[in-house]
């Protein structure tokens, strides 16, 4: 199935919050994950679970992008980054 990617205003702020080929790894990742089977749990994407941020987390690299969907609609929560336990969004420590 295809989907269409929204990503919500608040979610471009947290890529803009990473440098220039931080940002083109994460839209790469996006393209690539979540214009197809974004309802489908593997290695990359997983359902989570219950929490404040979006029912959806897709792996790239390091990065985590955090997602649900609405029929065909991919909407991008938030994008945040994975320091061993530790979840950053924009350099803040977010606790899921």
């Amino acid at each position: 199935m295809e989907f269409i990617i929204n990503v919500t205003p608040s979610a471009r702020e947290d890529i803009r919050f990473f440098k220039a080929y931080e940002q083109r790894i994460i839209a790469d990742g996006i393209r690539l994950f979540l214009t197809r089977d974004a309802l489908v749990a593997n290695n990359r994407r997983k359902l989570l679970d219950s929490n404040p941020i979006a029912p959806w987390e897709l792996r790239i690299d390091n990065f985590r992008v955090f997602y649900d969907v609405e029929g065909t609609v991919v909407n991008i929560r938030a994008v945040g980054e994975k320091e061993h336990n530790d979840l950053y969004i924009r350099g803040v420590k977010v606790k899921l």
